[in-house]
């Protein structure tokens, strides 16, 4: 899906089978929402999630430090899908949670959550962040663990294992993340636009190395799922000299090979819907490029949602779900 870059306004930087898995162990869990997000056969489903800019989602809610994470999930992305897959008292979990966007929403709803960061600066913003939705009256509990996320069942409680009700979060995009800009004395400074210095980052590996690394993520993902758990994730692809790199199919692959089943397949806006169009909140860089691209004849549009791609679990790792 996508927008042309008239009439936009900068805002966010850049980075179906029928059913999911039974419910029979947890009656009464996710009756309310059934049908609500699903596909149609050869369809997909709509979250309007940006009618306002991340800027303003996260206006008082976050703590200023917040800005500096160069690819921040949409607030409302998480919010729906904790509204969409969960009940009240449910377990969330971020196996790489950044800022804490997803733990944020979660206790604000009155779920319990707990998120994994490998980057000391974000996950204490993390913390933050979350000490700050209880001053403001979040019930949730909510907690954030440091390390590397590939490893999880060496972080987290065994106790957790098969409690988890829904994880979401979102892959890294590593150099194509664009931060934040300001004017300077030769022109345009970039800054905050990366994840962290630490190469061992899962940000800094190539496309294959990611993929891997987040087959992993997602096998302990599973582990910690309870049985008619989901798992959503949001990916967008991005251009590498041109060419379009696929990042959610190479999500959907390394889901499958955590044991994981594709379910739904659905878009989360990155635009306004206003009057029936789409209202593109493009960054700096998003609206340079287009034009660029423009300017020398290839067609391009904004990029206006994001792939969100759900899971559940398999029979062991067979492809058949729950």
């Amino acid at each position: 899906m996508s927008a042309v870059p008239e009439h936009t306004t900068p805002a966010r930087p850049d980075p179906n089978t029928d059913g999911l898995a039974s419910r029979e162990d947890h009656p009464g869990r996710r009756r309310e929402h059934e049908g609500l997000h699903r596909a149609e056969a050869g369809g997909l489903s709509v979250w309007a999630t940006a009618q306002s800019t991340g800027p303003v989602q996260r206006r008082g809610r976050y703590v200023p430090e917040s800005v500096k994470h160069p690819a921040r999930m949409l607030p409302a992305i998480a919010a729906h899908a904790i509204g969409a897959y969960t009940q009240p008292g449910d377990l969330v979990l971020d196996p790489m949670c950044g800022i804490g966007t997803t733990l944020v929403e979660a206790v604000h709803a009155g779920r319990d959550a707990f998120g994994i960061e490998y980057e000391p600066q974000w996950s204490n913003i993390a913390d933050a962040n979350i000490r700050h939705a209880h001053d403001q009256g979040a019930t949730g509990r909510a907690s954030v663990i440091r390390g590397d996320a590939t490893r999880m069942m060496s972080l987290v409680p065994k106790a957790l294992t098969g409690q988890v009700a829904l994880v979401v979060t979102s892959p890294p995009y590593g150099p194509t993340v664009h931060g934040l800009v300001r004017p300077g004395a030769h022109g345009v400074v970039k800054y905050d636009d990366r994840y962290g210095e630490d190469k061992g980052n899962l940000a800094y590996r190539d496309l294959t190395g990611l993929a891997d690394g987040f087959a992993q993520i997602l096998a302990g993902c599973a582990t910690l799922l309870r049985p008619g758990g989901v798992v959503v994730v949001t990916a967008r692809p991005w251009r590498k000299r041109g060419e379009l790199v696929d990042l959610p199919s190479a999500v959907i692959a390394a889901g499958q090979r955590a044991g994981l089943v594709p379910t739904e397949r659905c878009v989360a806006l990155l635009a306004a819907v206003r009057d029936g169009q789409l209202v593109a909140r493009p960054s700096f860089f998003q609206l340079q490029q287009v034009r660029k691209a423009r300017a020398g004849g290839v067609p391009m549009h904004l990029i206006a949602h994001e792939d969100v791609l759900i899971f559940a679990l398999s029979q062991d790792g067979t492809g058949v779900v729950a």
